[in-house]
C-alpha cells in the first residue's frame, strides 16, 4: 500500500475515533457540542499524528520527491528531445 494512502487512513481513523469520544463525552452539554468536538479532534489527531508518525510522514514526502523527481527527469527527456530536433533543423 502506498505511503500516502496508508498515512490518510490513519489520520482519518484517528480524527473519527477521537471525533465519536468527544461528541459522545459532551453531546448533553448543547446542540454545537458537534462543532466543539470536530475542532478539538481535529487538533488532538494532528497533535498525535505529528508527534507519533513521523516515520510514515517521511515515508510519503520520500514518494512525494521521488515522483517529482520522475515527473522532472521524464520532462527533461522530452526539453533534450526538442533541443536535438531544434538543432538540426526540424521545426
Amino acid at each position: 500500500m502506498r505511503a500516502w494512502v496508508l498515512f490518510t487512513i490513519v489520520r482519518v481513523g484517528l480524527f473519527a475515533v477521537l471525533f465519536a469520544v468527544l461528541y459522545a463525552v459532551t453531546a448533553p452539554l448543547g446542540s454545537l457540542a458537534w462543532a466543539g468536538a470536530a475542532v478539538i479532534a481535529a487538533l488532538l489527531a494532528f497533535c498525535i499524528s505529528y508527534i507519533f508518525f513521523g516515520k510514515l510522514r517521511a515515508r510519503v514526502a520520500a514518494e512525494m520527491s521521488e515522483r517529482s523527481r520522475a515527473r522532472t527527469a521524464k520532462a527533461g527527456s522530452d526539453e533534450d528531445a526538442e533541443d536535438r530536433a531544434r538543432d538540426a533543423g526540424v521545426e
